[in-house]
């Protein structure tokens, strides 16, 4: 087969592997991904792999998949937001500050407030009121009335009073 056919049928069961992922049906997803990188490996099937690991308590593969991810194709964002995400569930927020910085510069990259959004939840958890305003504005800029962002703000401006 030619690689435009095996890059069709790889996104048929990337899709059907999100039909189950919203569904909750995390296994069932990891199966259509692997099916789906098996036919044509894409920085998608990696990072979405790696998302329904993190939903199975699997951190440390999640964070494995996201760099497969950036391997592929090193201009998505989506997997640097997502490592980003998974060390601050571990606890390591420095790491994780790195990883989301790369997410806002990547070329490849939507929802592109996210990074901005968990960089703020960073410094305010950290007490940087500043810095954290500074980045829930950022996000405010990409995603106009983002409800998270907007309660965060209004959080960390009464801190200020």
């Amino acid at each position: 087969m030619d690689d435009v056919v095996l890059k069709d049928q790889a996104l048929t069961l990337w899709t059907k592997g999100q039909e189950h992922h919203l569904r909750g049906d995390f296994s069932r997803a990891i199966e259509l991904y692997t099916e789906s990188l098996g036919l044509y490996p894409t920085a998608e099937a990696y990072t979405f792999r790696g998302w329904a690991y993190s939903f199975q308590g699997r951190i440390d593969e999640a964070i494995d998949e996201c760099k497969k991810a950036i391997a592929v194709d090193p201009t998505f964002g989506n997997p640097y937001n997502d490592i980003g995400s998974y060390l601050v569930m571990k606890g390591r927020l420095d790491e994780a500050i790195e990883w989301l910085e790369k997410a806002k510069t990547a070329s490849r990259y939507e929802p592109r407030h996210f990074p901005y959004m968990n960089l703020g939840r960073i410094y305010a958890r950290r007490g940087m009121v500043l810095h954290a305003i500074r980045e829930f504005e950022a996000a405010l800029e990409i995603h106009a009335g983002e409800p998270t962002c907007l309660s965060a703000l209004g959080q960390l401006r009464g801190a200020l009073n």
